[in-house]
């Protein structure tokens, strides 16, 4: 079901403060998160070597983490570097590190083959380090697997029916706007859709000021949803009948949306994001209320989305059927799952060439 060779979002940078050792599970393995005193991030198996406790049950020292059971000591690569009482430590003694980066206030961690951990690969949002766009980082926990997230991220049209007094503004949504293009990308989707002359959905009302409170809008989405689960919403609400789908952007608000979806477990997902804006100034108030309006929005989805994994899991053999809407997230689980087919085809065919090369040894032909 995972996809390993690629990189995740593990943390924001925030939850690392204060030298605190995060305890977080991303793909089904138990990981302890820490910045060491030199600032740089690391990450390592959360499991001691010696009898298994929690390192994040432990002491962070200097770039270190000692676990407090018996006081083996581990480097930020994982190597155990002292055992109090015993001088000499064998040199495969340590526990599991993974590559991590640091990027635009998130902590990316990439969980399969190390050698293959370019950060250049790590996904760029030039909004989340540009200044003018401010919001208010967060994040989310959900008992349903992360696919469930993207199908429902995917789906504009939902929005009329769940969100019809948060994000939606109503359910004239879903009966006359249409995608105007859908694009299918190698490593996922872009979906543009319009909403011409209609009033402005409640989240972007409550910000607005009076005056333009009760005037029409023309809204615009453009959703780019990126292998293995991570999505940006560009939003824009310009004064109806502006002229702003011909280019024209006076009066124009606008929104990016960034979110990114990490499995914990098949059925678990820690979802990160954060909503910003470039036309607040100093009214921090506004990213409070869109920050506020988001998470009641998110928990409209968080209900349905848990409850659908419930009956999933009740029936195995339940086949999910599409409609036209869903073209978009048909196509991002078509080019997941090929990654996925590949990576484990790939990951098979070297461990039969390892097979081989070992029965190839002199040790093991019987010679020498």
């Amino acid at each position: 079901m995972f996809l390993k060779n690629c990189w995740y979002v593990a943390a924001w940078d925030h939850e690392l403060i204060d030298g605190k050792l995060l305890s977080r599970t991303i793909l089904e393995e138990a990981v302890l998160l820490y910045k060491g005193d030199s600032g740089k991030v690391v990450a390592l198996q959360d499991r001691c070597c010696h009898r298994g406790v929690p390192l994040h049950l432990g002491r962070r020292e200097g770039d270190c983490v000692r676990c407090m059971y018996h006081g083996l000591k581990f480097d930020p690569s994982g190597k155990c570097v002292q055992i109090p009482g015993q001088d000499t430590v064998p040199a495969k003694l340590g526990v599991k590190s993974y590559p991590v980066e640091s990027k635009d206030g998130l902590v990316w961690i990439w969980m399969g083959d190390p050698a293959q951990a370019d950060p250049a690969k790590i996904i760029d949002f030039p909004y989340l380090r540009d200044r003018q766009w401010k919001g208010i980082p967060d994040y989310m926990h959900y008992k349903a697997n992360w696919l469930l997230i993207v199908d429902n991220l995917s789906d504009f049209a939902h929005l009329a029916f769940v969100h019809t007094k948060t994000l939606g503004g109503s359910e004239e949504y879903a009966y006359k706007t249409k995608p105007v293009a859908i694009e299918r990308l190698a490593d996922g989707f872009r979906v543009e859709r319009w909403h011409m002359d209609a009033p402005p959905p409640p989240f972007h009302r409550k910000v607005l000021p009076a005056a333009e409170k009760d005037q029409h809008v023309d809204r615009r989405n453009i959703g780019h949803m990126t292998v293995p689960g991570i999505f940006f919403l560009e939003s824009m609400f310009s004064p109806a009948g502006s002229g702003s789908e011909k280019g024209n952007r006076e009066g124009t608000r606008e929104y990016r949306n960034c979110q990114f979806m990490t499995p914990e477990t098949k059925r678990s997902t820690h979802f990160f994001w954060t909503y910003l804006n470039n036309y607040e100034g100093e009214d921090h108030n506004v990213s409070r209320s869109l920050h506020q309006s988001l998470i009641e929005g998110f928990m409209e989805d968080k209900h349905l989305i848990e409850a659908q994994q419930v009956v999933i899991d009740t029936d195995p053999t339940f086949e999910l059927q599409a409609i036209a809407s869903d073209a978009a997230l048909s196509h991002f689980r078509r080019v997941y799952f090929e990654r996925v087919a590949q990576e484990q085809q790939t990951a098979a065919a070297d461990q039969a060439a390892a097979v081989v090369k070992d029965m190839r040894k002199p040790h093991q032909m019987g010679i020498g």
